[in-house]
């Protein structure tokens, strides 16, 4: 039996977010820059190699597995990996296998995903509104989005919409997503912009709207009750008793969440990275590829790396400065 991954704060480590690849058929303003140069194909790991190194993980304790990018359903031939993942569903070594998307390619993907053991997708999106849709995506076409959410609940994907709260842009469809989630039964989480790479004209703090401002103009017409739930991510949630539904509120700026962290980041390339809000990565594309039929010098760079797990993160905008910045975009460390 593998020793489980414990960090030095010892908290556990069981859940991995792997990005298989950067690139993507939207290019959402507070995630990339319009003209993105992405990384030559050699630099990103195989899906062999996606399958041998998410094996590894899962076999030292890590028992959910999120998919993202970029966005995921871009990356060629990606049902292979996906279908690969289920034996360990079988097995019970994991316990979900999920995935977190825009929402473009779900019409043709739903259900083959749902027949490889996923049953929960995390879905993108900021606004109701098909201009300001396009605005935001740059690229991207909201029609098309719907009709992926509508293939996903057909096949019996559970569908959770995540909204980044841009003051300016979306304050004024608060409570019309909320309704359209009630109206669906999906649940919604919000989330803080976070300074994230270099993204040309996008102000940060003038686009910084705190969930906690947020959250109050939502229980001027909904009884809030705060739920017990936590994933050991960032999520707080709360149960709209009027509606039935729950509503999660990503708070990296206003409040710190990092004391139950448990989990770790995987970039396409194969560079660890142990905390979002951090520039420390590990390695691990070199330990895989120079030691092929080896496992063994892969789980020590994972352990290692494991036990350089920072306690948290240092985002903050209360000086009006964008402090603890990181420079990497959030396409390259998977969204």
């Amino acid at each position: 039996m593998t020793e489980p991954l414990i960090d030095p704060f010892q908290r556990a480590i069981s859940y991995l977010r792997v990005s298989v690849t950067d690139r993507c058929d939207f290019r959402c303003v507070y995630c990339m820059s319009e003209n993105m140069t992405f990384l030559p194909k050699k630099e990103l790991l195989t899906l062999e190699e996606l399958d041998r190194m998410c094996t590894t993980f899962v076999r030292m304790g890590v028992e959910k597995l999120r998919i993202t990018g970029g966005e995921p359903l871009v990356r060629k031939g990606i049902m292979t990996f996906f279908d690969a993942m289920t034996r360990h569903l079988e097995s019970g070594a994991l316990r979900e296998l999920t995935l977190t998307t825009n929402g473009s390619q779900l019409e043709r993907f739903a259900q083959p995903l749902h027949d490889a053991g996923v049953r929960r997708v995390n879905i993108s999106l900021d606004t109701l509104d098909e201009k300001k849709f396009a605005d935001v995506t740059r690229w991207g076409r909201l029609p098309q989005v719907m009709r992926g959410i509508d293939a996903a609940q057909k096949a019996g994907l559970r569908v959770k919409i995540n909204t980044v709260a841009l003051k300016g842009f979306n304050e004024d469809e608060l409570f019309p997503l909320v309704d359209w989630c009630a109206e669906r039964d999906m649940d919604l989480t919000f989330i803080e912009v976070m300074p994230m790479g270099d993204i040309g004209n996008e102000d940060r703090i003038d686009q910084y709207w705190k969930l906690t401002d947020l959250r109050a103009q939502l229980a001027e017409r909904f009884t809030l009750t705060d739920l017990a739930e936590r994933t050991g991510g960032p999520a707080r949630y709360v149960r709209a008793e009027e509606t039935g539904q729950k509503i999660g509120f990503i708070t990296p700026l206003s409040h710190n969440f990092c004391e139950s962290c448990n989990r770790v980041r995987l970039t396409c390339t194969g560079e660890l990275y142990m905390c979002l809000g951090q520039e420390d990565m590990a390695d691990l594309r070199a330990p895989l590829r120079n030691n092929p039929g080896n496992d063994e010098p892969l789980e020590d760079a994972i352990r290692a790396a494991i036990a350089r797990k920072p306690k948290g993160h240092d985002f903050d905008y209360s000086r009006q400065t964008v402090d603890g910045r990181v420079s990497r975009h959030m396409s390259h460390t998977g969204g």
